[in-house]
Protein backbone atom coordinates (compact mmCIF):
# COMPACT_ATOMS: atom_id res chain seq x y z
CA UNK A 1 0.00 0.00 0.00
CA UNK A 2 0.66 3.85 -0.12
CA UNK A 3 2.45 3.70 3.27
CA UNK A 4 4.91 1.18 2.96
CA UNK A 5 6.96 4.28 1.67
CA UNK A 6 7.21 6.08 4.94
CA UNK A 7 7.64 2.92 7.36
CA UNK A 8 11.63 1.74 6.59
CA UNK A 9 13.52 4.51 7.78
CA UNK A 10 16.17 3.18 9.82
CA UNK A 11 15.05 0.01 10.12
CA UNK A 12 17.50 -2.83 9.94
CA UNK A 13 17.75 -5.22 6.37
CA UNK A 14 15.93 -7.72 8.29
CA UNK A 15 13.19 -5.97 9.64
CA UNK A 16 13.22 -4.38 6.04
CA UNK A 17 12.52 -7.95 4.30
CA UNK A 18 10.33 -8.64 6.94
CA UNK A 19 8.07 -5.89 6.40
CA UNK A 20 8.36 -6.37 2.80
CA UNK A 21 6.78 -9.91 3.09
CA UNK A 22 4.01 -8.68 5.31
CA UNK A 23 3.41 -6.24 2.51
CA UNK A 24 3.60 -8.45 -0.51
CA UNK A 25 1.33 -11.25 1.40
CA UNK A 26 -1.18 -9.04 2.29
CA UNK A 27 -1.66 -7.08 -0.66
CA UNK A 28 -1.74 -10.34 -2.74
CA UNK A 29 -5.05 -11.80 -0.54
CA UNK A 30 -6.12 -8.22 -1.03
CA UNK A 31 -5.39 -8.89 -5.00
CA UNK A 32 -7.43 -12.57 -5.10
CA UNK A 33 -10.64 -10.83 -2.92
CA UNK A 34 -11.09 -7.26 -4.98
CA UNK A 35 -10.55 -9.50 -7.78
CA UNK A 36 -12.52 -12.28 -7.29
CA UNK A 37 -15.66 -9.76 -7.10
CA UNK A 38 -14.34 -7.59 -10.24
CA UNK A 39 -14.54 -11.18 -11.88
CA UNK A 40 -18.33 -12.04 -10.68
CA UNK A 41 -19.63 -8.31 -12.30
CA UNK A 42 -17.91 -9.61 -15.29
CA UNK A 43 -18.96 -13.29 -15.49
CA UNK A 44 -22.45 -13.22 -14.07
CA UNK A 45 -25.08 -10.92 -15.99
CA UNK A 46 -27.93 -10.37 -13.42
CA UNK A 47 -25.45 -8.68 -10.97
CA UNK A 48 -24.76 -5.71 -13.01
CA UNK A 49 -27.28 -3.44 -11.44
CA UNK A 50 -26.09 0.10 -10.55
CA UNK A 51 -25.90 -0.63 -7.04
CA UNK A 52 -22.86 -3.49 -7.48
CA UNK A 53 -21.43 -1.26 -10.42
CA UNK A 54 -20.16 0.53 -7.46
CA UNK A 55 -18.84 -2.30 -5.30
CA UNK A 56 -17.13 -3.30 -8.62
CA UNK A 57 -15.64 0.15 -8.92
CA UNK A 58 -13.94 -0.40 -5.62
CA UNK A 59 -13.06 -3.64 -6.13
CA UNK A 60 -11.10 -2.82 -9.30
CA UNK A 61 -9.53 -0.03 -7.33
CA UNK A 62 -8.64 -2.25 -4.54
CA UNK A 63 -7.19 -4.75 -6.99
CA UNK A 64 -4.96 -1.90 -8.92
CA UNK A 65 -3.58 -0.55 -5.30
CA UNK A 66 -3.01 -3.92 -4.34
CA UNK A 67 -1.32 -5.04 -7.79
CA UNK A 68 1.08 -1.75 -7.58
CA UNK A 69 2.33 -2.42 -4.02
CA UNK A 70 3.14 -5.91 -4.82
CA UNK A 71 5.41 -5.10 -7.91
CA UNK A 72 8.99 -5.35 -7.25
CA UNK A 73 12.30 -4.12 -8.59
CA UNK A 74 11.55 -0.49 -9.31
CA UNK A 75 14.29 0.40 -10.95
CA UNK A 76 14.79 4.75 -11.03
CA UNK A 77 13.02 5.84 -14.08
CA UNK A 78 9.34 5.99 -15.98
CA UNK A 79 8.63 2.44 -14.31
CA UNK A 80 9.34 3.55 -10.72
CA UNK A 81 7.08 6.63 -11.29
CA UNK A 82 4.32 4.33 -12.55
CA UNK A 83 4.35 2.47 -9.39
CA UNK A 84 4.84 5.69 -6.91
CA UNK A 85 1.77 7.23 -9.10
CA UNK A 86 -0.30 4.45 -9.03
CA UNK A 87 -0.37 2.74 -6.26
CA UNK A 88 -1.25 6.20 -4.27
CA UNK A 89 -3.98 7.20 -7.15
CA UNK A 90 -5.88 3.84 -6.81
CA UNK A 91 -5.09 3.73 -3.25
CA UNK A 92 -7.00 7.30 -2.90
CA UNK A 93 -9.82 6.30 -5.00
CA UNK A 94 -10.41 3.04 -3.03
CA UNK A 95 -11.80 4.86 -0.11
CA UNK A 96 -13.28 6.98 -1.88
CA UNK A 97 -15.59 4.70 -3.62
CA UNK A 98 -16.82 4.08 -0.34
CA UNK A 99 -18.09 7.44 0.36
CA UNK A 100 -20.10 6.70 -3.13
CA UNK A 101 -21.93 3.74 -1.84
CA UNK A 102 -22.42 5.27 1.26
CA UNK A 103 -23.81 8.32 -0.21
CA UNK A 104 -26.26 6.07 -2.81
CA UNK A 105 -27.49 4.11 0.61
CA UNK A 106 -27.92 7.54 2.53
CA UNK A 107 -29.63 9.51 -0.97
CA UNK A 108 -32.42 6.54 -1.57
CA UNK A 109 -32.83 5.41 2.05
CA UNK A 110 -33.22 8.71 3.97
CA UNK A 111 -34.24 11.15 1.43
CA UNK A 112 -36.19 9.01 -0.88
CA UNK A 113 -34.25 10.18 -4.17
CA UNK A 114 -34.23 7.86 -7.08
CA UNK A 115 -31.76 9.77 -9.36
CA UNK A 116 -28.61 8.52 -8.30
CA UNK A 117 -28.02 6.18 -11.42
CA UNK A 118 -27.99 9.50 -13.22
CA UNK A 119 -25.25 11.29 -10.48
CA UNK A 120 -22.66 8.24 -12.53
CA UNK A 121 -20.95 10.78 -14.13
CA UNK A 122 -20.66 13.04 -11.08
CA UNK A 123 -19.39 9.93 -8.79
CA UNK A 124 -16.53 9.50 -11.29
CA UNK A 125 -15.52 12.84 -11.65
CA UNK A 126 -15.53 13.38 -8.13
CA UNK A 127 -13.72 9.93 -7.45
CA UNK A 128 -11.20 9.78 -10.37
CA UNK A 129 -10.71 13.74 -10.13
CA UNK A 130 -9.94 14.05 -6.25
CA UNK A 131 -7.49 10.81 -6.99
CA UNK A 132 -5.79 12.43 -9.79
CA UNK A 133 -5.27 15.50 -7.76
CA UNK A 134 -4.22 14.24 -4.37
CA UNK A 135 -1.66 12.17 -6.39
CA UNK A 136 0.04 15.18 -8.37
CA UNK A 137 0.20 17.46 -5.34
CA UNK A 138 1.80 14.21 -3.59
CA UNK A 139 4.54 14.75 -5.88
CA UNK A 140 5.67 18.16 -4.13
CA UNK A 141 9.00 17.07 -1.42
CA UNK A 142 9.46 13.60 -2.78
CA UNK A 143 12.05 11.72 -4.58
CA UNK A 144 10.84 9.15 -6.87
CA UNK A 145 13.67 6.98 -6.41
CA UNK A 146 13.79 2.81 -5.11
CA UNK A 147 15.20 1.90 -1.62
CA UNK A 148 18.38 0.80 -1.96
CA UNK A 149 18.60 -2.64 -1.04
CA UNK A 150 15.14 -3.22 -1.27
CA UNK A 151 13.93 -2.90 -4.64
CA UNK A 152 10.17 -3.12 -3.58
CA UNK A 153 8.78 0.32 -3.43
CA UNK A 154 9.11 4.00 -4.79
CA UNK A 155 8.32 6.94 -3.84
CA UNK A 156 9.94 8.11 -0.40
CA UNK A 157 9.17 10.66 1.88
CA UNK A 158 12.30 13.11 1.95
CA UNK A 159 11.94 15.66 5.13
CA UNK A 160 9.42 17.49 6.81
CA UNK A 161 7.92 18.61 3.80
CA UNK A 162 7.16 15.43 1.91
CA UNK A 163 5.51 13.56 4.70
CA UNK A 164 3.16 16.95 5.63
CA UNK A 165 2.29 16.66 2.11
CA UNK A 166 1.68 12.92 2.32
CA UNK A 167 -0.69 13.44 5.31
CA UNK A 168 -2.07 16.27 3.88
CA UNK A 169 -3.20 14.13 0.50
CA UNK A 170 -3.70 10.51 1.98
CA UNK A 171 -4.82 10.76 5.79
CA UNK A 172 -6.59 13.99 5.57
CA UNK A 173 -9.18 12.76 2.89
CA UNK A 174 -9.27 9.23 4.51
CA UNK A 175 -10.07 10.42 7.94
CA UNK A 176 -13.06 12.61 6.31
CA UNK A 177 -14.26 9.36 4.44
CA UNK A 178 -14.17 7.68 7.36
CA UNK A 179 -15.91 10.87 9.37
CA UNK A 180 -18.59 11.11 6.40
CA UNK A 181 -19.33 7.36 6.44
CA UNK A 182 -19.71 6.83 10.09
CA UNK A 183 -22.59 10.16 9.75
CA UNK A 184 -24.05 8.58 6.71
CA UNK A 185 -24.51 4.72 7.77
CA UNK A 186 -25.60 6.23 11.10
CA UNK A 187 -28.78 8.49 9.83
CA UNK A 188 -29.34 5.24 7.21
CA UNK A 189 -29.54 2.84 10.17
CA UNK A 190 -31.43 4.82 12.32
CA UNK A 191 -34.13 5.67 9.74
CA UNK A 192 -34.54 2.17 8.75
CA UNK A 193 -34.69 0.82 12.55
CA UNK A 194 -37.26 2.95 13.60
CA UNK A 195 -38.98 1.90 10.46
CA UNK A 196 -38.41 -1.28 11.14
CA UNK A 197 -39.95 -1.24 15.04
CA UNK A 198 -42.80 1.15 13.37
CA UNK A 199 -44.19 -1.83 10.80
CA UNK A 200 -43.49 -4.77 13.97
CA UNK A 201 -45.65 -2.29 16.20
CA UNK A 202 -48.31 -2.31 13.42
CA UNK A 203 -48.11 -6.18 12.57
CA UNK A 204 -49.01 -9.54 13.78
CA UNK A 205 -45.86 -11.71 16.13
CA UNK A 206 -45.16 -13.74 13.05
CA UNK A 207 -43.53 -10.61 11.43
CA UNK A 208 -40.96 -10.30 14.27
CA UNK A 209 -38.73 -12.53 13.94
CA UNK A 210 -38.29 -11.66 10.05
CA UNK A 211 -37.87 -7.94 11.48
CA UNK A 212 -35.14 -8.98 14.18
CA UNK A 213 -33.50 -10.62 11.25
CA UNK A 214 -33.74 -7.40 9.03
CA UNK A 215 -32.34 -5.15 11.62
CA UNK A 216 -29.25 -7.49 12.62
CA UNK A 217 -28.52 -7.13 8.65
CA UNK A 218 -28.85 -3.39 8.67
CA UNK A 219 -26.87 -2.95 11.37
CA UNK A 220 -23.91 -4.74 9.34
CA UNK A 221 -23.63 -1.68 8.20
CA UNK A 222 -22.33 0.09 10.82
CA UNK A 223 -19.13 -2.06 10.21
CA UNK A 224 -18.35 -0.68 7.30
CA UNK A 225 -16.86 2.95 8.47
CA UNK A 226 -14.46 -0.02 11.06
CA UNK A 227 -12.81 -1.02 7.60
CA UNK A 228 -11.38 1.98 6.80
CA UNK A 229 -10.66 2.52 10.80
CA UNK A 230 -8.99 -0.92 11.04
CA UNK A 231 -7.35 -0.61 8.23
CA UNK A 232 -5.27 2.73 8.51
CA UNK A 233 -5.57 3.23 12.47
CA UNK A 234 -2.27 2.01 12.65
CA UNK A 235 -0.74 3.85 9.50
CA UNK A 236 -2.02 7.30 10.72
CA UNK A 237 -0.15 6.70 14.13
CA UNK A 238 2.67 5.39 12.59
CA UNK A 239 2.72 8.85 10.62
CA UNK A 240 2.67 10.91 13.49
CA UNK A 241 5.10 9.05 15.17
CA UNK A 242 7.46 9.20 12.17
CA UNK A 243 6.94 13.08 11.53
CA UNK A 244 7.72 13.38 15.41
CA UNK A 245 10.67 10.89 16.23
CA UNK A 246 11.99 10.52 12.49
CA UNK A 247 14.94 8.71 13.61
CA UNK A 248 13.30 6.66 15.91
CA UNK A 249 10.94 3.46 14.28
CA UNK A 250 8.76 1.21 16.33
CA UNK A 251 8.88 -1.77 14.25
CA UNK A 252 5.78 -3.80 15.62
CA UNK A 253 3.77 -0.70 14.66
CA UNK A 254 5.09 -0.41 11.37
CA UNK A 255 4.37 -4.38 10.69
CA UNK A 256 1.03 -3.22 11.54
CA UNK A 257 0.55 -0.31 9.83
CA UNK A 258 2.06 -2.50 6.44
CA UNK A 259 -0.04 -5.22 7.16
CA UNK A 260 -3.42 -3.88 7.99
CA UNK A 261 -3.29 -1.16 5.45
CA UNK A 262 -2.50 -4.14 2.57
CA UNK A 263 -5.38 -5.86 3.67
CA UNK A 264 -8.36 -2.96 3.08
CA UNK A 265 -9.14 -4.82 -0.50
CA UNK A 266 -9.62 -8.14 1.33
CA UNK A 267 -11.79 -6.74 4.13
CA UNK A 268 -13.65 -4.50 1.35
CA UNK A 269 -14.35 -7.45 -0.78
CA UNK A 270 -15.61 -9.55 1.88
CA UNK A 271 -17.95 -6.79 3.89
CA UNK A 272 -19.41 -4.73 0.80
CA UNK A 273 -18.63 -7.76 -1.99
CA UNK A 274 -19.74 -10.95 -0.96
CA UNK A 275 -23.67 -10.26 -0.11
CA UNK A 276 -26.58 -12.70 -0.65
CA UNK A 277 -26.66 -11.32 -4.46
CA UNK A 278 -23.08 -12.81 -5.22
CA UNK A 279 -23.51 -15.90 -3.00
CA UNK A 280 -26.85 -16.56 -5.10
CA UNK A 281 -25.59 -15.96 -8.03
CA UNK A 282 -22.60 -18.27 -7.18
CA UNK A 283 -24.89 -21.15 -5.69
CA UNK A 284 -27.26 -21.40 -9.14
CA UNK A 285 -24.05 -21.70 -11.41
CA UNK A 286 -23.30 -24.54 -8.56
CA UNK A 287 -26.48 -26.03 -9.08
CA UNK A 288 -25.45 -26.90 -12.72
CA UNK A 289 -22.54 -29.02 -11.71
CA UNK A 290 -23.06 -32.64 -11.64
CA UNK A 291 -24.41 -34.04 -8.55
CA UNK A 292 -21.40 -35.29 -7.66
CA UNK A 293 -19.37 -31.93 -7.50
CA UNK A 294 -22.24 -30.65 -5.55
CA UNK A 295 -21.60 -32.93 -2.79
CA UNK A 296 -17.98 -31.09 -2.05
CA UNK A 297 -20.18 -27.97 -0.92
CA UNK A 298 -21.93 -27.64 2.38
CA UNK A 299 -25.90 -27.15 2.31
CA UNK A 300 -25.27 -24.88 5.23
CA UNK A 301 -23.83 -22.19 3.19
CA UNK A 302 -26.31 -21.94 0.40
CA UNK A 303 -28.91 -21.74 3.36
CA UNK A 304 -27.25 -18.70 4.75
CA UNK A 305 -26.82 -16.70 1.45
CA UNK A 306 -30.64 -17.11 1.13
CA UNK A 307 -31.36 -15.64 4.90
CA UNK A 308 -29.31 -12.42 4.56
CA UNK A 309 -31.23 -10.26 1.61
CA UNK A 310 -31.31 -6.95 3.87
CA UNK A 311 -27.67 -6.45 2.55
CA UNK A 312 -26.22 -3.52 -0.12
CA UNK A 313 -27.31 -4.97 -3.37
CA UNK A 314 -30.58 -6.39 -1.91
CA UNK A 315 -31.97 -2.21 -1.58
CA UNK A 316 -32.75 -2.69 -5.28
CA UNK A 317 -31.94 0.70 -5.72
CA UNK A 318 -32.36 0.60 -9.59
CA UNK A 319 -36.24 -0.93 -9.33
CA UNK A 320 -36.63 2.08 -7.79
CA UNK A 321 -36.14 4.78 -10.69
Amino acid sequence: MATVQAVLGNLTPTDRRILTAVNTGASSLSFLGSGFIVLCYVLFKDLRKFSFKLVFYLALSDMLCSFFSIIGDPSKGFFCYTQGYSTHFFCVASFLWTTIIAFTLHRTVVRHKTDVEDLEPLFHLYVWGTSLVMTIIRSIGNDHGHLGGLGAWCWTQTGRTGKVVHFITFYAPLWGAILFNGVTYFQVIRMLNNATRMAVGMSDRSYQPDARADMKALNRWGYYPLILIGSWTFGTINRIHDFIEPDHKIFWLSVLDVGMAALMGLFNSIAYGLNSSVRRAIYERLDLLPERLQRWFPHSIKSRAQRHESELVSLKIQDQQ
